[in-house]
């Protein structure tokens, strides 16, 4: 059965271009730049520019989106890219893997409200002890702009919940700030976003 989110998206990625571009989110890519490369998990990963990054960088990366078109294009753009990646189509709640990842990667993955804490503490299952959550979502005051993002409240982030919907970590950074977004088309211009840096604690 196809959802509303699921219709969404395979409606948005079937545009013959990359949507969000094919260079990764510039946020990542600085905090990927100081760790060891390791395994990484990165949900809602939509055409798969995020994971053909840090496959390319040595990561071993399984990826996964409930779009089977994103899926389809982060395929195409690994091929392009000669890199292997665990690409599956997969919904955020029921997502399982029998393996436990040294990063979980969150790059704009505004799952919807009714899912979004269970979903995320759910993923947070998969990251091994020490190892660490990357995050980038827009902020609740980025509603009203224009540069990007959901426009219904409850599906942005404000740091209150950010702590309460990533029990377990040590946050290393969390701040929300203005910063100048240029993802493709649907990522352009000042947007007010909620990054974290967080390492897992407990078992």
């Amino acid at each position: 059965m196809t959802t509303d989110a699921q219709e969404f998206w395979n409606e948005r990625y079937a545009a013959s271009e990359y949507i969000y571009g094919i260079t990764p989110n510039l946020f990542l890519q600085e905090q990927l730049e100081k760790l060891q490369p390791g395994s990484i998990l990165l949900p809602a990963d939509g055409e798969g520019r995020n994971a053909v990054y840090a496959a390319k960088n040595g990561w071993k990366v399984t990826a996964f989106d409930i779009s089977e078109e994103g899926m389809k294009k982060a395929t195409q753009l690994a091929s392009k890219n000669e890199v292997s990646v665990d690409f599956q189509v997969q919904n955020a709640a029921e997502f399982e893997s029998a393996e436990k990842f040294d990063v979980i990667a969150f790059s704009y993955a505004h799952f919807p409200a009714e899912i979004r804490k269970n979903a995320n503490q759910h993923l947070l299952k998969f990251l091994k002890p020490g190892g660490t959550v990357i995050f980038e979502a827009f902020a609740k005051s980025q509603l009203g702009r224009t540069s990007g993002g959901p426009k219904k409240e409850a599906m942005l982030y404000s740091i209150p919940e950010v702590k309460s919907e990533f029990p377990g970590l040590q946050f290393n950074l969390l701040r929300e700030e203005l910063v100048e977004l240029s993802e493709g088309k649907h990522h352009q211009g000042e947007g007010c976003v909620i990054r974290f840096v967080g390492v897992k604690t407990g078992k």
